[in-house]
């Protein structure tokens, strides 16, 4: 599966209208970033059934800044339009595949329930 490059003006629309997405937070610059890109390149072709993507932080300053990206790479996983994973650093293949196991093993409406619990009480 091609990556998707994320921008102002499609990250909305990706976020709500796919299930599960990971994305990578980069840079050009960044040897850690560039080290990592294969292991996520690798990572979406073996799972088509999730939406792989990237945000360039020197080009999308204001996502980066709205997700307040402090260091790079960082991972972000969106299930369900809330984001149940966000973390800086490189990882290699064997925990990114484990990363993602676990991702898909979140019981998505224990995570529903608590976020809603979360909104009632302010």
């Amino acid at each position: 599966m091609a990556l998707i490059e994320l921008n102002d003006q499609n990250f909305e629309h990706t976020i709500l209208e796919n299930d599960f997405v990971i994305i990578d937070f980069w840079a050009p610059w960044c040897g850690p970033c560039r080290g990592f890109a294969p292991v996520f390149e690798a990572a979406a072709d073996k799972h088509p059934d999730i939406t792989f993507a990237k945000v360039n932080t020197e080009e999308q300053q204001a996502l980066a800044g709205h997700f307040q990206i402090r260091s790079i790479p960082t991972l972000m996983i969106f299930r369900e339009k809330v984001i149940i994973y966000s973390q800086p650093g490189a990882l290699p293949s064997g925990a990114f595949d484990d990363l993602i196991d676990r991702a898909r093993a979140v019981d998505m409406a224990k995570v529903h329930a608590d976020v809603a619990a979360q909104s009632q009480n302010g």
